[in-house]
Formats: structure tokens, sequence, C-alpha cells
């Protein structure tokens, strides 16, 4: 006997569609669809912001006390060029110099010897204590305390610049001991014991296994440190360093265009920063190679 039902020779083969299986691609009733959230209070605050900065930027450009015309005279004139290669050697010298002696001093806190470690703390404590302003004044009028040093007279030894780079650098160091001493702790202490199990000394193990490491935490703080200095260095003006911002000064007290001259000021401000911003990202980029935060 068969078993094949005649009526059903020759039509397709039922399909599980067609017994009201749902195919892989269909969507599932028995889950919920899955919504985008509407962010409207994120794009209403978004256009509310946008229509502010035009705005602002808008009253910038079109307001006439800002005087864009004689901004544009003095941006490139031979003073202020001046006083701006000033300041980029001055905050280059005491970058070097801060960081040189900050290194001295993160290794004297890290050291075994209490003495050691007690007068790079004391260092550390005093010169972020004082404020830079406070201690370029100290140091302009140091001839109070000290007439001469070596039979010198300390007015002839510590001209502005001179007061400059050393109440800067001071400053600086204290900060840079810092920064330096927290990104040798950022390095596993399993790096050195291996370091030292190869026979290595301690000046290889600083240059071939610390340093390395420690840049990828030293690098981002030193770049902000490097951008606050450049701005930082405009306080030396008090002493009557012909720096960025007292070479305007010695301009708008001569023109009385206040306004524009510290346009100029900020302007250049603004740009040497901005490639400092570039810099730094891509050092960062170098020495992030290999790890989670490389970009």
């Amino acid at each position: 006997m068969s078993l094949v039902d005649p009526d059903t020779l020759g039509a397709p083969a039922a399909s599980p569609t067609s017994v009201g299986a749902t195919p892989d691609d269909a969507p599932d009733p028995a889950v919920p669809r899955i919504v985008a959230r509407r962010r409207t209070g994120q794009w209403a605050a978004a256009v509310v912001v946008l229509a502010l900065l035009a705005l602002a930027a808008t009253s910038v450009v079109r307001n006439d006390a800002f005087q864009w015309d004689v901004v544009a005279d003095y941006f490139l004139t031979t003073a202020v060029l001046r006083g701006l290669g000033l300041t980029l050697w001055l905050t280059a010298l005491v970058m070097v110099l801060g960081f040189a002696l900050g290194t001295l001093l993160a290794t004297m806190r890290l050291s075994a010897n209490p003495v050691l470690r007690g007068v790079s703390w004391g260092y550390v404590w005093l010169f972020r204590s004082m404020p830079i302003l406070v201690q370029l004044l100290f140091w302009f009028n140091i001839g109070a305390l000290y007439p001469t040093v070596l039979g010198v007279k300390t007015v002839n030894l510590l001209g502005p610049v001179t007061v400059a780079i050393v109440g800067l650098t001071l400053h600086e160091a204290a900060y840079a001991a810092e920064v330096v001493r927290g990104g040798i702790l950022s390095v596993d202490k399993g790096q050195l014991e291996a370091a030292q199990s190869l026979g290595l000394g301690a000046w290889r193990r600083l240059r071939r296994i610390v340093l390395p490491q420690a840049m990828r935490a030293i690098v981002p703080p030193a770049g902000n440190m490097l951008i606050g200095t450049l701005k930082g260095t405009s306080v030396v003006s008090v002493i009557a360093v012909q720096d960025l911002l007292y070479s305007v000064q010695l301009v708008y007290h001569r023109t009385y265009q206040v306004i524009p001259l510290l346009l100029v000021a900020t302007l250049w401000y603004v740009v040497v920063t901005s490639a400092l911003g570039v810099g730094q990202y891509f050092v960062e980029r170098h020495y992030a190679r290999g790890t989670a935060g490389a970009r």
C-alpha cells in the first residue's frame, strides 16, 4: 500500500515558514523592540550653546572697541616678536633647568637616606607654598639681605632676567620633582626586580627600564607644566623683563591702545600654547605605543 497522498504529488515541499515558524531574520514578537533613545533635551541644549557662541563671536568681531585693525598692525611688529622670542627662550630654559633639578629632588625623595628625603620634602613644601610673584620679588630684592656675594655686588650679579630664571626655575623644580616621582612610582616593582636579577646597574636600570615606562605618566603633567610655565612667564613683567606682555605694555603706555595690544599678546599665547598642545599629543602617542593608551 502506498503511503503517499496522490493529491500532494508535484506540490512544493512545505517550508518552516509555511507552518507558522519564524525565519531567522524576522523579529521575534516575544522580544521587545529596541528603540533609540530620543535625546531631545541634549540636542536642544546643544542648539542653545551654539547660538550663544555664535552671538558671542559676532559681538567680538563686530565690536569696534576691539580695534582689530590695530591688532593686525602690531601683531608682527619687531617689539612684539622680540618679546615673544624672550618668552619662548625663558620658557625653554626654565623647563630644562626645572626638570633637571626636579629629577634630582625626586631621586632624593625616593632615597633610603632619611636626610635626603627630608631635604627634598622640605624644598617641595617650601616652594610650592610661596606664590611665584612673591618669590620673584624676593629674589629681586635679595640685595637687601646679601649686598655682596663672593665680592660681587648682587645688584650687578642678579639682573632682572637672571632673577626671572632663578625664581621660575626654583618654583618649577618643586612641581617637576613631584611629577617625576609620580612617574617613577608608576613603574611596577617587578620590572626593577627583573632588571636586578639580570645584573643591570642602577644607572642602566634607570635609563633602560624605569624612564621609558615612567614617561607615559610623566609626559601629560609635564606638558601641562610647560604650557603653564609659558603663561606664567608673564609675571616677570613686574620686574621689568621685556617678555611678550611687557613689550605690549610698553606700546600701549605710549599709544593708550590698551585693549588691542592686550589682544595681540593673548593671540600669541593662544597660538604658542596650541602648538605645544599638538606637540604634547604626538609625544604622548609615542610613549604610549604598545599600550591601551595608544591612539
